[in-house]
């Protein structure tokens, strides 16, 4: 009788199966273009994004349906995804911006907000829309002095959504 239960217990414990588990995570904070951005060409060696030089400022819209669980960073251009070749240095500069809220707990985002380089985080502290508006101007030849070759330009506004 030892012997059987022995050999049970031994084959028994070779015995092991991995049993998958699986889920599906929707975030539930969701980033929309509401405006795509247009530069404005007010001179030879500048293309910008600002209303008073023929732009059109890009606006991002954030989603949010659980509060303090998500960071929006979105950071302006730095380079073209498409452009004429240009043989001279393109300095860029940008800002972005709280453009409109959804609820008044959103109030503070631009105020608390963390800025480096060409980017700006905020904490999405409060559940429902807040819309953002970026802001991007090129100038090539180092100090402007050098005409944009024509042809069509174009550059990315990176708009990222992280759980915290």
């Amino acid at each position: 009788m030892k012997k059987i239960l022995l050999a049970c217990l031994i084959a028994g414990s070779a015995n092991a199966l991995d049993v998958p588990i699986e889920g599906t995570v929707q975030s539930r904070c969701l980033i929309n273009t509401d405006v795509p951005g247009v530069y404005g060409n007010p001179n030879a060696y500048t293309l910008t994004t600002t209303p008073a030089d023929g732009g059109v400022l890009p606006v991002v819209r954030y989603d949010v349906s659980l509060a303090d669980a998500y960071k929006a960073r979105i950071t302006y251009p730095t380079a073209f995804s498409a452009s004429p070749s240009l043989s001279d240095m393109v300095t860029w500069t940008g800002s972005v911006e709280v453009q409109e809220v959804s609820d008044v707990a959103m109030a503070d985002y631009d105020t608390d907000a963390v800025t480096f380089d060409q980017t700006k985080e905020y904490d999405l502290v409060a559940t429902g829309t807040t819309w953002f508006k970026v802001a991007s101007t090129a100038t090539y030849g180092g100090g402007g002095n050098k005409a944009f070759p024509g042809g069509t330009y174009r550059s990315v506004v990176v708009a990222e959504c992280i759980a915290q």
